[in-house]
């Protein structure tokens, strides 16, 4: 069986993709320098922000965007 690995071999991408795309910026309607369009991030994501509660069921296709108080990006991982 071959291994998968997350981000390496997904077709999502791969985390530092992700990360040069959004840390600093926010989500939001269109992107611009410091917005990136919710609908261009993949289908399965989730944004989480300080203090949220979350499920903890591991997806490895699901893109986690983690957020500051002021709602910038300052993380993103898979699961």
């Amino acid at each position: 069986m071959p291994l998968v690995v997350p981000g390496i071999n997904s077709s999502l991408g791969n985390k530092s993709e992700w990360v040069n795309k959004l840390v600093g910026k926010t989500i939001g309607n269109t992107s611009n320098e410091t917005s990136f369009a919710k609908k261009d991030l993949p289908e399965s994501h989730r944004v989480l922000k300080p203090g949220d509660l979350k499920t903890t069921d591991h997806n490895p296709n699901r893109l986690n965007i983690h957020v500051n108080e002021d709602g910038a990006v300052r993380d993103v991982n898979y699961g």
